[in-house]
């Protein structure tokens, strides 16, 4: 990924975190020479640099998952919240640009063959969805017959992913004065879509600037 310096993320904590809030990334891989990406729940768990996984499964169907092995390198990119800087909000002359954050993570894959494991992963991945809604109201896998979750486990693939490398990148205005970060946020907070507001409050946790409070 191309990170100009100034944009550069170096805060591995954060990095990690950031993983596990975008859980629906794009994995990327190349199969007889063309790209092929899936857009999957993924999840985040170990510590970098030497034990950090990512996991998750995709249906049978997909061819994907059918060149995964330990010596092929794939691609999964965490996506973050976007939006477009106008350039009406600069001191003086500027171009339009976007801000944006986004994460790429590099590991070669390895199928996950023991159906324990699998139905760990299922389960992991609805309880942690499933937790805003209201208790009475949540779904579990344990409501479903042996028979009919084990079809249903037939009919995808498990996988794991060891990190080996990791690029990440905040587009934040960081190269723009108080002034036109002050401007830019002030404008952000006027629109009335969530990603602008979500840059808004990662440009205000990165650099506090006054009269405005996350």
């Amino acid at each position: 990924m191309y990170v100009p310096s100034q944009f550069r993320e170096l805060n591995t904590p954060g990095i990690i975190e950031f993983m596990h809030e975008h859980q629906f990334a794009t994995m990327v891989s190349v199969t007889d020479g063309a790209p092929i990406a899936s857009h999957l729940p993924i999840e985040t768990f170990g510590d970098w640099p030497d034990a950090l996984w990512l996991s998750g499964h995709m249906s049978r169907a997909n061819p994907q998952w059918k060149c995964f092995d330990a010596g092929t390198e794939v691609l999964t990119i965490f996506h973050g919240p976007h939006t477009y800087i106008s350039p009406i909000w600069y001191r003086g002359p500027a171009v339009p640009t976007w801000n944006y954050q986004s994460v790429h993570a590099y590991g070669n894959p390895e199928l996950i063959s023991d159906s324990s494991e699998l139905r760990a992963l299922l389960t992991r991945l609805v309880e942690r969805n499933e937790a805003g809604n209201d208790p009475a109201d949540r779904y579990a896998l344990s409501s479903l017959s042996e028979e009919l979750l084990t079809n249903m486990m037939n009919g995808i693939v498990g996988f794991r992913i060891h990190v080996t490398r990791l690029e990440a990148s905040s587009k934040l205005s960081q190269n723009r004065s108080d002034e036109d970060y002050q401007n830019i946020i002030s404008g952000l907070r006027g629109r009335t879509d969530d990603d602008s507001h979500r840059i808004a409050a990662a440009m205000i946790a990165r650099r506090p600037v006054a009269g405005q409070d996350a």
